[in-house]
């Protein structure tokens, strides 16, 4: 595997920053955020660095799929499945993507509002 990009997910992925880590295997790493959005909200990141959806090749068709089972792992550890839970991929500034390593945001806790942003 290639060296994590210089963004702060990739410096969560090598420990040069650290991260409440609640999940972590060969390809993902799961971690809370640091400015929670709900009363649970936790990152599900891949340790290969792909900068965002839109930059996905057919090649990591696994690797997507391994993330969603995943959040859906990790959502259900976090005693999310009862009530449900949202998964939130941004993808690009309009999108507001502000880390340029993809992510996706597992949301729960509370009520979910329609439509969002």
């Amino acid at each position: 595997m290639s060296k994590p990009a210089e963004t702060i997910f990739g410096k969560i992925i090598s420990r040069e920053i650290p991260a409440d880590i609640v999940y972590e295997d060969d390809l993902a790493l799961a971690f809370k955020d640091v400015k929670p959005q709900a009363p649970v909200h936790i990152l599900v990141i891949p340790k290969k660095p792909i900068a965002s959806l839109a930059e996905a090749e057919s090649e990591d068709c696994d690797l997507l799929g391994h993330l969603l089972l995943t959040a859906q792992h990790v959502a259900e550890k976090a005693g999310l499945q009862a009530n449900g839970y949202r998964i939130v991929i941004n993808t690009g500034s309009d999108g507001g993507q502000t880390v340029f390593h993809l992510h996706l945001h597992i949301l729960g806790g509370r009520q979910m509002a329609w439509p969002p942003g």
